[in-house]
Parts: structure tokens; C-alpha cells; sequence
């Protein structure tokens, strides 16, 4: 059985001004997050902005949310690392935490060959009794998880039961697919294209979109699995230009700016990343009153 099908959210980690984390404020979104029928909770991933939380902050995120989710939808906690045993560090902690499950990132800057990256993800699911799915996402990471090292994975190790496609190669998804033969529940990792990879058997997305637009991304996925494939076609392509203003400077500038610009007041973004420019700032605000979510 899948951790969740339809909406994940890769949520934003909110901050005060200071820059410290926002748990008041993260509870909030989370059950704002619920009410609107998201289907799942992805904490500390590449829109939680893991990259600059020290690792008791991360471990402290990851348990909050469990807290404020209440079990009423799975949490998935971003784990990866570019080190292994700082990855079976981060992993065993949510474990602890109580989790559903974890979200694995390839190892960013090292550049791991598939060999690496087969011992890499091995490693980690041995330390661990969670579902673990894999988050390939080479323009950010400069490594690409290929469908045979996927399927080997996948074959080998029962508890690696997931994969996060973030390439934007719809023939890597269909080759990855076909090799893993009905064994990968497959997530959309890319707002453009949910609703071409759920037609070759993706269970849903883990969506940054959801974050300022979660009933519509629910709605979506659940057309699409009730065979009202019309009506998922309409909600993925009206959403495009949102999705494109969402990506036109490097996630998460863009969906915090969004979520500030609907009141919901997620703060500042940590360095190196900065606040989004006047000109894009002024993109985005045009499209979400479009989509009539501002």
C-alpha cells in the first residue's frame, strides 16, 4: 500500500522575523493544510528550506509536525543528506519522531555514481524499518537517480518502495517505471506535470503548488482517480501560470512570497537565498488574483 495517493504538500518551514523557526505558524498551515484536503504532509524537504536548518532544528520541525498533524494524514519527512550516515542520522531521528515515512534526496555536490548511489540509499533503508522514497532531482543536485539503479533499489531493499520525479523526462519516468513492473509508487515531484505521469501510474504529487492552492491540487488528483479525467486536465492547466510564477526564481522564494502575499505570514527566507524581485514579485501577484486565490 502507497504512504498516500493524491496531495502531498512539500510544505514551507515559516520563520519569525529573526529568522527562527515559526511553530505557531507552522501549526496553522498545517491544519489550514488539512481542512482544504490535502492528503499528505512532506516537513523539511527542499521547499521546507532543510538545507539551512541545523540539524536540532531539523529534528525539531519534523517532531512538531507529527504533533500538529495528529495522524490525520501521513507525515513524510525529508531526510537526505549528502553524507550517508548523516542521512541514517536524520532518518533514525524521524523514525523516533513517528513518522510515516521518509523523502530521500541523492546526495548533492558529491556527484555519486549509480554504484554510489545504489550503497548510498541501500545503507539507509537498512537502518531503518520506515518507507523510504527516493527524490531525484538532478537540477538541484547534479545527480540523476537512473531507472536501472532505481529498479535495483527497489528490487533489493522492501522498504525503498517510492520514487520523487523531479527530472522533467517523462521517458525516464516511463522507462522507470516499466522497469520497477507495478513494484515504485511513482510521485509527480513537478507541478507542470502531474497529470502526465498519474496517466503512466503515478499515485499523486508532492507539490509545492498545494501550498497556496491545496483544495485544487486535492480536487486534481481525485478527479483524475474517480476517471473525471476532464475536469483534471482543466485544474492542471489552469494552474499553469501560477506554476510557472511559482518556479521563476528558485524554490521556495516564490510560494513563500505567495503565501506572504495571501497574509499567511511565513516570514523571511534564510541566506542564501533572498526575497524575490520586484519585477517577478509583481509576475506572481498578477497570476495568483488570475487563479483567485489573492
Amino acid at each position: 500500500m502507497a504512504i498516500f495517493t493524491g496531495a502531498g504538500v512539500a510544505i514551507v518551514t515559516p520563520m519569525k522575523n529573526d529568522e527562527e523557526v515559526n511553530y505557531t505558524k507552522l501549526e496553522e498551515l498545517i491544519n489550514w493544510q488539512i481542512d482544504q484536503g490535502t492528503d499528505s504532509i512532506i516537513i523539511a524537504g527542499t521547499t521546507g528550506e532543510s538545507s539551512t536548518l541545523t540539524m536540532d532544528e531539523h529534528e525539531k520541525v519534523i517532531r512538531a509536525a507529527v504533533e500538529f498533524t495528529k495522524g490525520r494524514v501521513p507525515v513524510i519527512a525529508g531526510t537526505g543528506s549528502n553524507c550517508t550516515r548523516t542521512a541514517i542520522q536524520l532518518s533514525q531521528e524521524a523514525e523516533v519522531d513517528g513518522v510515516d515515512g521518509l523523502l530521500i534526496v541523492t546526495p548533492y555536490y558529491n556527484k555519486a555514481t549509480q554504484e554510489g548511489l545504489i550503497r548510498h540509499y541501500s545503507a539507509i533503508a537498512r537502518e531503518t524499518k520506515l518507507p523510504i522514497i527516493l527524490y531525484n532531482v538532478p537540477g538541484r543536485t547534479g545527480c540523476n537517480l537512473m531507472p536501472e539503479t532505481v529498479a535495483a533499489l527497489v528490487k533489493n531493499e522492501p522498504n525503498i518502495v517510492g520514487l520523487k520525479e523531479a527530472t522533467g523526462n517523462m521517458a525516464q519516468a516511463s522507462k522507470t517505471m516499466y522497469l520497477c513492473d507495478g513494484n515504485l509508487d511513482l510521485y509527480s515531484g513537478e507541478d507542470g506535470l502531474v497529470l502526465p505521469l498519474m496517466s503512466i501510474g503515478a499515485k499523486g504529487v508532492i507539490s509545492v503548488w498545494s501550498n497556496v492552492a491545496p483544495a485544487q491540487v486535492h480536487q486534481m488528483c481525485q478527479s483524475f482517480f474517480d476517471g473525471d479525467i476532464e475536469t483534471a486536465r482543466r485544474l492542471q492547466a489552469e494552474a499553469l501560470p501560477l506554476v510557472d510564477a511559482l518556479f521563476s526564481e528558485v524554490n521556495p522564494i516564490p510560494v513563500k512570497k505567495a503565501l506572504n502575499l495571501m497574509g499567511k505570514e511565513v516570514g523571511p527566507l534564510r541566506a542564501p537565498l533572498c526575497e524575490m524581485s520586484e519585477a517577478n514579485a509583481a509576475v506572481l501577484a498578477k497570476v495568483m488574483k488570475e487563479y483567485g486565490i489573492l
